[in-house]
């Protein structure tokens, strides 16, 4: 796996984790009871976006870790996903 590579995994990763751990713990305006005038019910109040980042920062690492290992190792490689047999025969 190049360096490019494994930023790109990395960056898919952190952020589909964030989008995962983003509505966690969220307190929107409808919950608190107070809505501000001309903004929506489900607006987020209280966020915790700081606390979530370095959440999200802590996790994607270990799943980078874990998928870069298994990547890396060749448990799993792109010839295991052709099903059509498109890849050229190994020598």
């Amino acid at each position: 796996m190049t360096i490019t590579a494994a930023l790109v995994l990395f960056a898919v990763i952190w952020f589909l984790t964030l989008l995962v751990i983003l509505p966690i713990r969220i307190k929107t305006q409808g919950d608190l009871g107070e809505i501000v005038p001309g903004t929506h019910a489900g607006a987020p109040e209280v966020h915790h976006m700081k606390k979530k980042l370095w959440i999200t920062t802590g996790v994607s690492a270990v799943l980078w870790a874990i998928i870069a290992g298994i990547i890396i190792s060749g448990v799993i490689s792109v010839r295991d996903f052709d099903w059509l047999n498109q890849l050229e025969p190994r020598e």
